[in-house]
């Protein structure tokens, strides 16, 4: 037997006893991704368990290892794509999500995806989809051998795809996929692939090389020293120092290697000592031997663009879209002059306040062009294929960067701009810059990805039929506002999709209701309308009546953002008339140069993406349409009033069907405490809860912390507690407290209202600690639960996972699906922290916390 015990609302502690059986999957949770869904759904092929909950199982798309049924009547003639991802670099993850969504946004119709995965050792593997829609590649690497069909060598590999594809789709970012690695191999084999040939991926994206490159086809360039071997070179930083007239002992550069992506390494540094410590880190740590030091462009504005070709055969057409300005963010007492006060790792992918994106940017509009002129002309230049990304700087005129050529590009009278990065396989993540750039002139994210194929298609005579006419019509998106979905209600049911919210998981939010909103896209008879339940802007949401808040309902482009905070401020700018002249100018453009080069190819059917503007209502209203239009509303809003019964009220007292439980369960399901008594009873069966104790705020603020130790350690009879929100999730403000010295330093965050408690700011170390925000007036202390190691261990054998330690307990999640009343349980995952005792928010959302299969373990 096995006991289970309930900790909140979405995760559960699972204990297996020594000599007992493997314990039955038998956890429920409310809130769970759509990305686990999915992998949870794909391993649940047996017709009866579709027809249990009431679905036939013909009607879902579910993507196994087998190929997809086509509709051969239709008569279709299928391209096959090879989408590879992976690789030897740290952006193995990014490189997972931008394969995930190749794969969801292409995969049907006249085209059919085979997965590839490059491990770490370059050893590849022909895997299915179920493992794209792992958490991370760590979540499948140690089971390779097992589920995926391995190849002998990468000669093999290469062979195998000669036969078994069409063009090959390379995802794979950093080393081996944007070096010329990959695409050395398929050219060796004569492999159509998409994207920049073998020579020119080289020079590109070695930073110092493409730098020297861009110099001499006279762009201005940030001044930068190279180091590389086993060590800097102090001697020549000093005399780079001195050359640039920075202080030797206070300087301010940026130390970067000059062959990775995502931001991976990227740093700043302080003087000459400092940059020589960080950049022998990048070196010893693996990261790469070659670092790149520049100066620190202090007032500047980090900006990206999207360069798509639409040039015919062998003529190139780069077509700049609208760029993206890179704005970064600092929230109450931080200080803007922190040592990381760059576009980092953490800050790329994130769903935090601490970067804004505006497209197009806050630049004079002569600026933004001479960006576009200039992105082309590199583009050409270094003889780039299909599309790339393109970073670099604006610095307004009052900021001076010296050049050794006077007839360098980038030099306008208002200010310089400067390129510093080129990617040659831009992330292709749902809200990516390549799909937010693209929507802002009409492409949905699968005509543009299509697009991009059948352009890469054209280059070869054996797939030229490929690259003519096209069997498939890029479907004109149904995402339409809400005024328009209630006049048009006939043929299609309507699906309103909220989220948002109040809460700290509202970044969250976002991301689920993106997802749900673009995976819903899929379904002919399904017209889906994103809504954005807008943030109170008042110190709490209590303060505001309900039915009065805010909901924007959102065009397409307005989507795809990082923050809900974000989304808001491009709704306003959407309706702000000297930003809607201007962005409607530069789109107007770019549509026009776009068509130059799309109307010559007869695959290109259009753009599928109205431009139009958000609507701005009252819950009342929406809740109004809604009826009106006779829709299903999609809750995707996570904590807060989407979860505690509020807006399942008002939806239930109009009649409208939603998702997701009712009034009374929510109530008691987003109410850690009252979920943890709803299930006392249960005890003997042995579904367990975890003894709590309940704080106020307030009383905490109050009280002598010695004091609160003390009555906390003796009412919960335990050495260390697990502090938590009564009313949050996504571990926001969660930590493990070891003494009363930990309680002070939470208190205290707690009265200071800070963002978050910086790493190893506790006795027991651990990572960043996101806090709500505001504070939460309730929370809930608990006994912390030691979990036992879940290690992959490699031996002669092959990989093996190892239960480490003897509390005999883990941690897993679970979700649960169906109609009410015949729920069935998906599979469950086991929860493997990379550091702490708290799951941290990269861990969680930020493709770094491998997530095992609960069978691999719980044998």
């Amino acid at each position: 037997m096995a006991a289970i015990a309930f900790g909140c609302s979405s995760f559960a502690l699972l204990r297996a006893k020594q000599n007992d059986a493997a314990p039955e999957p038998l956890l429920c949770a409310q809130n769970f991704s759509l990305l686990r869904l999915k992998q949870s759904l794909r391993s649940c092929a047996s017709p009866a368990w579709w027809r249990s909950i009431g679905v036939p199982r013909a009607s879902v798309e579910v993507v196994d290892d087998r190929l997809i049924e086509r509709e051969e009547k239709e008569n279709v003639k299928v391209l096959r794509v090879g989408v590879i991802c992976g690789g030897p670099s740290a952006e193995r993850g990014i490189s997972l999500n931008s394969a995930r969504s190749v794969l969801d946004h292409i995969q049907g119709g006249d085209i059919h995806v085979n997965c590839y995965y490059i491990d770490p050792d370059l050893n590849a593997f022909a895997i299915s989809p179920a493992q794209v829609y792992s958490n991370t590649p760590a979540d499948f690497d140690f089971k390779l051998a097992s589920l995926a069909q391995g190849f002998e060598s990468l000669s093999n590999f290469a062979e195998h795809l000669a036969a078994s594809v069409d063009i090959v789709f390379p995802v794979i970012h950093g080393k081996f996929g944007e070096d010329g690695g990959i695409q050395e191999l398929l050219e060796k084999y004569n492999i159509p692939f998409v994207g920049t040939g073998s020579s020119e991926c080289c020079q590109a994206f070695d930073k110092y090389n493409a730098s020297l490159e861009l110099s001499r086809q006279g762009f201005i360039t940030v001044p930068s020293c190279l180091i590389q071997g086993s060590e800097a070179d102090e001697s020549e930083l000093s005399k780079w120092f001195a050359r640039n007239q920075l202080d030797p002992t206070s300087g301010k550069v940026v130390v970067k290697p000059t062959r990775a992506g995502s931001s991976i390494g990227v740093t700043v540094a302080y003087g000459l000592a400092d940059s020589l410590s960080k950049a022998n880190a990048i070196i010893t740590e693996g990261i790469d031997s070659r670092v790149l030091v520049e100066i620190f462009l202090e007032g500047g504005s980090e900006f990206t663009a999207i360069v798509l070709d639409v040039g015919s055969g062998l003529d190139c057409h780069p077509v700049v879209l609208l760029p993206s300005e890179v704005e970064l963010q600092f929230h109450g007492s931080v200080d803007v002059t922190e040592k990381d006060a760059i576009f980092n790792y953490r800050r790329k992918y994130l769903p935090t306040q601490q970067v804004a994106y505006h497209t197009p940017p806050h630049f004079p509009i002569d600026v933004i062009e001479s960006i576009q002129e200039g992105a082309s002309r590199l583009f050409q230049k270094l003889g780039l294929r299909d599309f790339a990304r393109i970073d670099g700087w604006f610095l307004p005129q009052s900021i001076h960067v010296t050049s050794s050529s006077d007839s360098k590009f980038g030099r306008t009278e208002m200010g310089t701009i400067l390129f510093t990065d080129i990617n040659l396989i831009s992330g292709m993540e749902q809200t990516s810059f390549l799909f937010q750039q693209a929507s802002k002139v009409g492409f949905s994210h699968s005509n543009i990805l299509r697009s991009i194929i059948r352009h890469a298609c054209v280059r070869y005579p054996n797939l030229a039929s490929f690259g003519s006419v096209s069997d498939y019509a890029p479907r004109r998106s149904k995402t339409s506002l809400l005024n328009e979905a209630v006049h048009n209600c006939k043929g299609t049911r309507k699906v309103f999709v909220i989220f948002g919210g109040d809460s700290s998981e509202r970044q969250v939010s976002l991301i689920s209701g993106t997802n749900v909103w673009l995976n819903l896209q899929a379904f002919d008879d399904l017209e889906v309308i994103p809504c954005l339940l807008a943030p109170t802007t008042g110190d709490s949401s209590n303060e505001v009546d309900v039915s009065s808040r805010t909901v924007w309902s959102l065009p397409y482009s307005l989507v795809l953002r990082h923050t809900t905070e974000e989304v808001l401020d491009a709704c306003t700018e959407a309706i702000e008339p000297d930003r809607v002249a201007l962005t409607s100018h530069l789109r107007n453009r770019v549509v026009q140069n776009l068509m130059e080069g799309l109307k010559k190819h007869s695959w290109f059917t259009g753009f599928d993406i109205t431009d139009e503007p958000p609507v701005k209502l009252t819950v009342e209203q929406w809740i109004k349409l809604a009826k009106e239009a006779q829709a299903t509303v999609f809750l995707a809003v996570h904590g807060g009033i989407g979860e505690d019964g509020t807006l399942q009220s008002l939806l239930e007292a109009e009649g409208i069907p939603h998702t997701g439980p009712g009034v009374m369960a929510s109530k008691i399901c987003m109410d850690k405490l009252a979920t943890s008594l709803a299930l006392k009873h249960l005890s003997d069966l042995g579904v367990l809860t975890i003894n709590k104790d309940l704080r106020r705020k307030e009383d905490l603020l109050s009280m002598r912390i010695g004091n609160v130790w003390h009555d906390l350690i003796s009412k919960l009879q335990c050495e260390t507690i697990c502090v938590k929100p009564a009313r949050d999730g996504c571990s926001t403000g969660v930590a493990r407290l070891c003494c009363v010295g930990d309680l002070s330093v939470y208190v205290k965050a707690l009265e200071d209202c800070v963002l978050r408690i910086p790493p190893n700011s506790l006795s027991k170390a651990h990572g960043t600690i996101e806090m709500p925000n505001p504070p939460p007036e309730l929370l809930i202390f608990e006994p912390f639960i030691n979990t036992d190691n879940i290690i992959v261990s490699k031996n002669e054998n092959g990989h093996q996972i190892l239960w480490s330690g003897q509390s005999r307990w883990v941690e897993i999640t679970v979700g649960v699906i169906g109609k009410q009343g015949s729920m069935r349980s998906l599979s469950p995952s086991i929860t493997v922290r990379e550091s702490g005792d708290i799951l941290s928010l990269e861990e969680k959302f930020q493709a770094t916390r491998p997530c095992r299969d609960a069978s691999d373990v719980l044998k």
